[in-house]
């Protein structure tokens, strides 16, 4: 069976800037050393270019979580250039194809069952899809945002100006070109690449698959840290329409906090994420599908599994309950339709329901933990 094609120009890159980071900055900082300002611009510019890969060209334009006013996308537009991850356009196809069909290896553009290396980095190696290349039917919305096409229209000349005028400049200003080449230059673009390509590769090979078991996609909080709070993958992958990634206050997720934090400057709007209710039920789905897998070789097994459909069963009537009384609740405040709020027989009515799920939600981890 013959090979695809090698993309020659997509090794060349990959396989130089690395080279040039684990031989060159070694060597340089031995020699010559780095100063903190080439450290914190290099670092800056890391997060600039993370940042606009998964608030941009992901949650935004891939997934249409939030929409964004023109300045704010054409930072990202140009942060995009600057990480060298092709245009806007392009990467969205990809990604847009990797959702629709994840795991399958016909399809998914980097499926993760084609192994790591070859969903890191290896699809990116030779011609596997070439058929598909310049085929954006699937991306007929974004075709519309002006920003989107001057990108994809000027995405080399771009690249140019952002991967080599960025440090050019800096270095110039502060008397060091050779060293801003280096760290701004070569050392952010290779971290900026694999940090980014961890998402496709470990992100669906290491963590916990707390909300879906219907492909590889993983949750894993260290991978989060990498890439800006993308490592929250499994529910990004059930939930992906969820500007969120990070869905709990202790999750890191700096891409959620610059979403919301810009939401406040006007600059972004109309922020979706998903009821706490479905995400709940989504979580308990798995966590009732691991319980009746641990009952296979229980002594009393079939007692015990009507046991734990009904606690089951109980729990989600109890959450459907209470989220229902609750919705009416936040309306009836909205639309102030009820004279005292807090003193109504739907106040009550929620304390109540609170209640019930709360006595439930103890029973069913009493139980569960008589299964551990």
């Amino acid at each position: 069976m013959n090979k695809p094609k090698i993309v020659w120009l997509n090794l060349g890159v990959f396989l130089m800037t690395f080279l040039v980071a684990a031989i060159g900055i070694p060597y340089r900082a031995m020699t010559h050393g780095f100063d903190t300002t080439e450290i914190v611009v290099a670092l800056c510019c890391f997060i600039y270019c993370g940042m606009s890969i998964t608030a941009g060209y992901h949650r935004l334009w891939s997934h249409k979580t939030y929409q964004a006013h023109w300045s704010l996308r054409l930072i990202f537009a140009l942060g995009g250039a600057f990480a060298l991850q092709n245009s806007i356009l392009h990467w969205s196809s990809d990604h847009r194809i990797h959702h629709k069909h994840v795991d399958n290896n016909d399809k998914d553009p980097y499926s993760a069952k084609m192994g790591f290396w070859y969903s890191h980095i290896g699809w990116m190696l030779r011609e596997y899809q070439a058929h598909r290349y310049t085929d954006y039917d699937n991306t007929r919305d974004l075709q519309k945002d002006a920003i989107v096409m001057w990108q994809h229209k000027n995405y080399l000349l771009l690249t140019i100006l952002m991967n080599f005028g960025v440090p050019i400049l800096f270095g110039l200003w502060h008397g060091d070109l050779i060293s801003s080449l280096l760290l701004v230059g070569v050392l952010r673009l290779v971290l900026n690449h694999h940090t980014t390509f961890f998402i496709n590769s470990l992100a669906h090979i290491w963590g916990k698959q707390t909300y879906t078991e219907r492909n590889t996609a993983r949750d894993n909080g260290f991978l989060a840290f990498l890439t800006f709070g993308e490592g929250y993958h499994n529910y990004h992958h059930i939930f992906e329409n969820d500007y969120r990634n990070g869905i709990r206050w202790w999750q890191f997720d700096p891409t959620k906090w610059l979403i919301k934090g810009c939401e406040f400057l006007k600059l972004t709007s109309k922020l979706r994420s998903y009821s706490d209710d479905k995400i709940e039920k989504a979580r308990l789905s798995m966590v009732f599908k691991r319980s009746q897998q641990k009952l296979l070789s229980h002594p009393n097994a079939e007692q015990m599994r009507e046991k734990l459909q009904q606690e089951y069963d109980l729990l989600i009537k109890r959450i459907n309950d209470y989220y229902d009384v609750r919705k009416k609740l936040l309306a009836s405040k909205r639309d102030k339709l009820i004279a005292d709020v807090e003193s109504s027989e739907l106040a009550a009515q929620y304390q109540e329901f609170k209640q019930h799920l709360a006595d439930q939600q103890q029973h069913w981890q009493r139980f569960l933990t008589q299964l551990a």
